[in-house]
């Protein structure tokens, strides 16, 4: 009976540290949510601007078509910015709990995958943002004239226009983490290189399978999120091949050493 209740004491810390973990992370969010609410008519200018320059100076308008619409986006924006905001610390309190029970060597495994997350995933939201929102808009935008002698005028919604412009930052900024994902699947065993080189024709497929379910049904977008896909998917066999190296040449070095 001693040894059971042993045994719970290091289960009631970990419970323990999780639980501070948490407070940190929903602490750190709630504040981060205060501070972008306070500026989300700011912040929500900045996330209009590929849209007001597609319609080009002095030129198109947002509308709400529901009375508490603007009050929601709003509200989401400030959500989605302070998600962003608050990431790093949250990434840092999972990283403090997880540590402590990682090897040395798993640690320094690990711990590059960490930090190449916000990186990648900020070099896809840009691609995003400066690339192929602009792109897109200009496309869409250019369907308006006449249509059967009438005016046909773009009217973007505020809610529809948020939701379109988090789904394409969210989309090319996950799909950036392709290379975090097939290396730690190969540093798990779960592929070999060998195997990802084999499977490289079924991996364009599946990049513009992916590109056509993220983003908006036209080429132009599909195509920006595809051809990233697959050069950091060859990027990812190259950092492979060298992390193999570097192993083998660990392995070489320990047994010469023995």
């Amino acid at each position: 009976m001693k040894d059971l209740d042993d045994s719970r004491a290091p289960l009631l810390d970990h419970l323990i540290e999780l639980r501070r973990r948490l407070l940190y992370c929903v602490g750190m969010l709630l504040a981060s949510f205060a501070v972008c609410m306070y500026f989300a008519d700011d912040i929500f200018g900045i996330l209009v601007r590929p849209l007001a320059e597609a319609f080009g100076p002095g030129q198109g308008r947002l509308v709400y078509t529901k009375l508490y619409e603007a009050f929601f986006v709003e509200v989401k924006v400030a959500l989605f910015a302070a998600f962003m905001l608050a990431f790093p610390v949250i990434a840092n309190q999972i990283w403090l709990f997880v540590a402590p029970g990682l090897y040395r060597n798993e640690k320094r495994a690990f711990l590059p995958f960490l930090l190449a997350t916000p990186v990648l995933f900020a070099m896809g939201a840009s691609l995003a943002y400066f690339v192929v929102m602009p792109t897109a808009f200009h496309f869409f935008l250019g369907f308006q004239g006449n249509a059967g002698g009438l005016a046909q005028e773009a009217l973007p919604a505020m809610g529809d226009y948020l939701s379109l412009v988090m789904h394409f930052i969210l989309a090319f900024g996950i799909a950036f983490l392709l290379p975090v994902l097939l290396m730690l699947m190969e540093r798990a065993g779960l592929v070999t290189r060998g195997q990802l080189v084999a499977g490289r024709r079924y991996a364009i497929v599946a990049a513009f399978i992916v590109a056509a379910i993220l983003t908006p049904p036209d080429v132009v977008s599909q195509l920006m999120l595809a051809i990233p896909l697959i050069v950091l998917y060859e990027l990812s066999l190259i950092g492979i091949w060298f992390t193999e190296r570097r192993r083998a040449d660990a392995s070489g070095l320990g047994a010469e050493g023995s």
